[in-house]
């Protein structure tokens, strides 16, 4: 069984990750835009958020299911498997996928139903969502976040590649006089 990275290590990797999803994210966007001729009226721009969700789910189950992590995760030595080390499945992907958007719905709800709309206050409600559901690998006996304990995943570390063994440089051969 691989060791679980620290906290700090998977959140790192996390920030990572939100640049990786912008390009996913631009990428959803154009092809949308090019598909409904870029349509501004409010069926429209409902359908761009759940493309936008599906893209980016898309993205993460076809990654954690064909090679157990994105690109995030491979820089940082990390990748997904199931609680006894196994590939996830598509199911298992989804399933981790809906279940992490624990990090930011919490948020998106109470922003929803408290009528708060502003860049800071919506900064503010994110950063206490996200806060907190960082906290629960606090209450972890593995240190897992909890879409992963609840998804039955969970982020192993990578082992590190041995350097490839240095070549020798040719002895010098002797000048013939």
């Amino acid at each position: 069984m691989h060791d679980t990275p620290s906290i700090k290590r998977r959140l790192t990797a996390m920030v990572y990750e939100t640049f990786l999803l912008l390009a996913v994210a631009m990428l959803a966007v154009a092809s949308y835009m090019l598909l409904t001729l870029n349509s501004h009226a409010p069926l429209a721009q409902f359908g761009l958020k759940v493309w936008l969700v599906v893209a980016a789910g898309a993205y993460f189950v076809y990654c954690w299911t064909n090679s157990g992590h994105t690109l995030a995760l491979k820089t940082w030595r990390m990748h997904v498997v199931t609680r006894d080390d196994r590939r996830v499945s598509v199911r298992t992907a989804v399933l981790r996928y809906l279940l992490a958007w624990g990090w930011f719905l919490p948020a998106l709800l109470v922003r929803a139903l408290s009528g708060l709309h502003g860049k800071g206050e919506t900064a503010a409600l994110m950063a206490v969502g996200i806060a907190g559901w960082a906290l629960t690998a606090f209450l972890d006996r593995d240190r897992q976040f909890l879409h992963d304990r609840l998804a039955g995943t969970r982020l192993a570390s990578l082992p590190k590649r041995a350097a490839p063994a240095a070549a020798v440089p040719p002895a010098p051969a002797a000048e013939a006089s």
